[in-house]
């Protein structure tokens, strides 16, 4: 695990607002998995393709960004209908299937008003599952991060948080699995970072409080950033929902504060209160959360790529590593 995060090391960088831009330098590799071409799905996939969207699809184009293993592209039809698609096979990777399936429950639950593009109609025939989702015109944001751009994922992230109540699963059914701290325990010594060994305890200890740190009836999207933000013209889009689940009003800032720092964006301590979304009697169970969330991305960077997903180990790791500083600066550890 730590020689994967050392591959990975923050690389200090200054900050220029000049035209609104951040010139630090991004630490990590993008959120970058492989794409199936629309072309190579079964023919009865696009014939129910077809057939919800009424005309034969013209055009596809493949999106980049993000992991699936599967479809993920704009569909044109000949009548100028448009749509998203995202589409997998379990013969390419076994557990997303069950991810798109959680997105269409989820996707039929989420607030009208929240910005995200909505389902259209869902396909399960083994070994494929597919979503057809409502197309919307956006980029995803530049990296290194601008600070119009972020502040613009930060006004989404505090829209979300603002819901309350949607019938998601409790946050707690994710972190109970973020158990990382305590399995390091049978890892050799000289496999883990130095600091993280003579506090194993102690983060033992702190990961297990965010079971009771993640409660709360707050909606999170738990997977918020640059490849799942679409900035539109007047309105900016928050896309694919598998992990949605209720918490405190601050658990998208933790799930999302590694991957901006990594990729150009400010240190976590200064995102969070940037964010406007932790008060001083959060402070305690953020930190727990934190020890959970960076122990999960320790244990899981040390593992093998899953099949289809060859690149997330490394972001895993880069993520892990930002996680592990935030959590030397919080705690003051020796």
């Amino acid at each position: 695990m730590w020689a994967m995060m050392q591959k990975f090391r923050m690389r200090a960088g200054s900050v220029d607002t000049h035209h609104g831009r951040m010139t630090r330098t991004p630490i990590g590799p993008a959120a970058a998995g492989v794409r199936v071409p629309y072309d190579d799905v079964p023919p009865e996939v696009h014939t129910w393709v077809e057939g919800v969207l009424g005309s034969p699809v013209a055009r596809a184009t493949t999106q980049i960004g993000g992991f699936s293993p599967g479809v993920a592209a704009r569909l044109l039809c000949a009548d100028g209908t448009r749509a998203f698609v995202k589409a997998v096979s379990a013969d390419a990777n076994p557990d997303s299937p069950a991810l798109h399936r959680r997105e269409a429950s989820v996707l039929h639950v989420l607030p009208q008003e929240l910005p995200v593009p909505r389902l259209r109609a869902s396909y399960d025939e083994a070994p494929w599952v597919a979503l057809l989702i409502q197309d919307v015109d956006g980029r995803q944001p530049g990296l290194p991060w601008r600070d119009d751009e972020l502040d613009e994922m930060l006004a989404l992230t505090r829209a979300v948080s603002a819901q309350r109540g949607v019938p998601v699963r409790p946050a707690a059914e994710h972190v109970s699995r973020w158990q990382g701290w305590r399995k390091l325990t049978d890892v050799e010594a000289h496999a883990v970072d130095p600091w993280a060994a003579r506090n194993l305890d102690r983060l033992i200890d702190l990961e297990a409080a965010a079971v009771d740190a993640a409660a709360g009836d707050h909606l999170a999207h738990l997977d918020t950033r640059a490849d799942n933000v679409l900035l539109g013209a007047g309105r900016t889009w928050l896309v694919d929902w598998p992990w949605a689940a209720s918490g405190p009003r601050w658990l998208d800032l933790v799930a999302s504060a590694p991957a901006v720092a990594m990729q150009g964006g400010p240190p976590p301590e200064d995102y969070a209160a940037r964010s406007g979304l932790v008060r001083p009697e959060d402070e305690d169970a953020l930190s727990a959360v934190i020890a959970g969330f960076t122990g999960m991305l320790a244990e899981h960077a040390a593992l093998p790529p899953p099949p289809g997903l060859p690149t997330v180990r490394a972001f895993q790791a880069a993520q892990a590593e930002v996680g592990l500083a935030w959590l030397k600066e919080r705690t003051r550890w020796r």
